[in-house]
């Protein structure tokens, strides 16, 4: 009986070993830079439990696709070609973290309703001559998706082609549409990164979150909202929750469907295309000007976290922040706090309730450090899954970010930055009519079990 007590502890001795030399090997290889909480789940989880961990772990946990490029020198110190003459911050780190320079643009449309972004994306959907690429983390089988994807049908079959890209994971969650439908009728459909069945092995936790349509090139939809009822008009008797989108015209939808090309390469595990950067266009001084900010694995690096954590240290004024969820890792959350702290305004805008029970459970500590430090923040009454971050009068970045853990380091996400006072100005003025609906709120303090219980939740969250 000792000796087989023995046996079995040696041999569980070694499974735990080998279970952490993976986690190691595999973590080096590939330069995967995590989050601290993220690897002392990992590896505490390998420990404890390593014939569920490593398995979990082979399928979950790799975060990033590509390894990071040493910056060039001066990267940094030379303005970009077609770059903004007032050599903006926000801008100059961007470009120095790779991401496409900022271009001018035209005929904005920020969406004020549901309604306005259906009629935009429907009349972007009309307006296709040859291509139509559409990408979406869910498509509804409702009123609303239903009738987008007899739209898409419609497009292919007078020739258009017609490409739809929706994400594995929520390509279930939206109410199992008949793509074979699609199909029939000449839509090209990728499903990204299927939970089961990818090629992609590692990477079933890395959802694409990115929200897009791009007619020809030359026309451009973005926002939050998926393309499903309740993101636009709502149905059976609810109210469309509060959401953000726009459309524009101009080099910005070039960009955008580069974009689009290598995601939709990824979805098939194909290789990468190699098409060559186009020049970007002079700006006009004082001009429209817009930057895509793409944000997730395959990016070297975090780039909206860096680019939000900078924004906020270099705030002088003003912060305002728009998100369904609110669960920041502790450097973004103390940038914001730090930013309140030496008198910048901070206002952060949340819903009373959000449609995710655990994201509402893990949120209260960050509200509470914010409001602590003097920051304001705002309850919503309604469902808003509204994504905006405004910074004085400098920029407005709006898309599919939210401010959680996930969004943060494992979505594949895509925002839009502007940098003209016009467009700055209307989303501005958009998120105080939302904040003059909403009712300030100073969360209550809690005792250790729930902030214990709250702890684990936040890390629950940014896994899952």
């Amino acid at each position: 009986m000792t000796f087989g007590i023995g046996h079995w502890a040696t041999l569980h001795t070694a499974v735990v070993l080998m279970s952490v030399l993976v986690y190691s090997a595999v973590s080096i290889a590939t330069r995967q830079r995590r989050h601290p909480s993220a690897a002392i789940g990992w590896v505490l989880s390998l420990v404890l439990v390593p014939y569920i961990a490593l398995p979990v772990f082979l399928l979950f946990g790799t975060r990033k696709m590509v390894r990071a490029q040493p910056p060039a020198q001066g990267r940094l110190r030379r303005p970009a070609p077609g770059g903004l003459a007032d050599g903006s911050r926000f801008q100059a780190l961007a470009r120095g973290l790779g991401l496409p320079p900022p271009v001018p643009y035209e005929d904005l449309h920020v969406h004020e309703d549901g309604a306005a972004a259906l009629a935009g994306l429907e009349g972007l959907f009309r307006s296709a001559r040859s291509t139509l690429d559409v990408s979406t983390f869910l498509l509804g089988h409702d009123p609303v998706g239903d009738r987008l994807a007899l739209l898409l049908a419609q497009r292919a079959r007078e020739g258009v082609r017609v490409r739809l890209m929706i994400d594995g994971v929520g390509r279930y969650l939206g109410g199992r549409l008949a793509l074979d439908r699609l199909r029939a009728a000449g839509v090209e459909l990728r499903l990204f990164v299927r939970p089961w069945s990818s090629p992609l092995r590692g990477r079933v936790n890395l959802r694409n979150h990115r929200k897009m349509a791009v007619a020809d090139a030359e026309r451009l939809w973005v926002g939050g909202r998926n393309l499903a009822a309740d993101y636009f008009t709502g149905s059976h008797g609810r109210q469309p929750w509060t959401d953000l989108s726009f459309d524009l015209r101009g080099p910005l939808a070039a960009q955008a469907q580069r974009q689009f090309e290598d995601d939709w390469a990824l979805a098939a595990n194909d290789p990468r295309p190699d098409l060559p950067a186009p020049l970007p266009p002079e700006l006009v001084p004082g001009g429209p000007a817009a930057q895509l900010l793409p944000s997730g694995p395959d990016q070297p690096e975090d780039t909206l976290y860096q680019l939000l954590i900078d924004a906020c240290f270099s705030a002088r004024e003003r912060i305002v922040a728009v998100t369904p969820y609110f669960v920041p890792d502790p450097a973004l959350l103390m940038a914001f706090t730090l930013a309140a702290r030496r008198g910048v305004v901070v206002d952060v805008l949340v819903p009373q309730r959000s449609n995710h029970l655990l994201a509402d459970l893990a949120r209260p500590a960050a509200l509470r450090d914010l409001a602590d430090a003097g920051a304001r923040v705002w309850f919503a009454p309604r469902m808003v899954h509204a994504k905006l971050v405004i910074v004085d009068a400098t920029v407005a970045v709006t898309g599919s970010l939210n401010l959680d853990q996930r969004s943060l380091f494992l979505n594949y996400e895509l925002m839009v930055a502007f940098y003209d006072a016009d467009a700055i100005g209307r989303h501005a003025r958009w998120a105080e009519q939302l904040r003059a609906g909403a009712q300030r709120v100073q969360p209550l303090r809690v005792g250790v079990l729930r902030e214990m219980g709250e702890g684990l939740l936040r890390w629950l969250t940014f896994q899952l």
